[in-house]
């Protein structure tokens, strides 16, 4: 399918903000909105890596949103914005297109946020895509991985490791199941929390690479220690189900990555607030952890007794 086509044809009926001008121009031009900060996040899925060829290509344009959405919850923004990059092979032809266009509209909509403009780009190996989301927060109210203090509880939203059981699902090594087929393919990001947060938590992260790892990320950015207790670990009923009750497969579910979930700081005093976010957001918040003076991440495994894993997530290059 031609640029121009593409664009006219699949893009520009999704660019429906003021701000994106039709995609007639070569920029958005967006006003800020008032008292707030903007906030900006750009994460790229390049296939093979972050999805399967044989990926649906609406759940994979869900999932290019959903991931950038993420990182804004992560900083208690709400999303203004989009602009997205697609960089493409031939193997997404006006079908995989018309697919994939359709899917970004079901989640645009879903979230409430404007496609604003982008590019594409055609004749590449294979498809690498890209976008960035742009996000509001109250002035100066934005969170950050670091300012975790010792005696603080470490929480976590929903539940941990079943993204990595439906990748498993997709690769057709494991037993089906549409609940954790869906929460690789089409995470939801907690932009509600994530607001709810603001205010409250002390230190904040989304769940991208492994809940271990991101752990120990944001005891290292926050110049802390981090005691997580693995027997704490939440997990869905069908992740339960696929799970030995034993360290290795606990640390299994905990190293997986793709989770996209929030993992959060609160001082202990503020623990009623939590719940009451807890219930509003309608979302499981679990205490799996607390903050400690020193560095690095100490884990517990189900009989208390410290364990360390080879390897604690994802990590690009590795």
């Amino acid at each position: 399918m031609r640029e121009r086509t593409l664009i006219d044809r699949l893009l520009k009926p999704l660019a429906g903000h003021p701000a994106a001008r039709g995609l007639a121009d070569d920029a958005a031009v967006l006003a800020p909105p008032l008292g707030r900060d903007l906030v900006f996040t750009h994460d790229v899925l390049a296939c093979g890596i972050h999805y399967l060829p044989a990926d649906p290509a609406s759940d994979i344009a869900w999932k290019l949103l959903a991931v950038n959405l993420s990182d804004l919850a992560a900083m208690g923004a709400r999303p203004v914005g989009v602009l997205m990059g697609l960089a493409l092979s031939a193997t997404e032809d006006e079908a995989w297109l018309t697919a994939f266009t359709g899917g970004l509209k079901r989640a645009l909509d879903r979230w409430e946020v404007p496609l604003l403009g982008g590019d594409t780009v055609t004749g590449l190996d294979r498809a690498v895509l890209g976008l960035t989301a742009i996000g509001q927060v109250p002035a100066g109210g934005a969170l950050a991985r670091g300012g975790a203090k010792p005696g603080d509880d470490l929480y976590v939203t929903g539940t941990i490791g079943d993204a990595g059981l439906g990748l498993a699902i997709a690769k057709g090594e494991a037993p089906a199941d549409k609940f954790l087929l869906n929460r690789f393919r089409r995470p939801e990001p907690r932009l509600a929390t994530g607001a709810g947060l603001v205010g409250l938590a002390s230190a904040a992260m989304d769940v991208s690479d492994g809940l271990l790892i991101d752990a120990e990320r944001l005891a290292a950015a926050s110049g802390v220690a981090v005691d997580l207790d693995l027997a704490a670990l939440p997990l869905s009923d069908a992740a339960a189900a696929r799970t030995a009750r034993s360290n290795e497969a606990l640390v299994e579910r905990a190293t997986a990555g793709d989770d996209y979930e929030l993992l959060f700081a609160v001082a202990p005093v503020r623990a009623a607030e939590v719940a009451t976010l807890a219930e509003a957001s309608r979302l499981r918040l679990t205490r799996i952890g607390a903050v400690a003076e020193g560095k690095g991440l100490k884990i517990a495994g189900i009989d208390g007794e410290t364990i360390r894993p080879s390897r604690l997530g994802y990590e690009h290059g590795t």
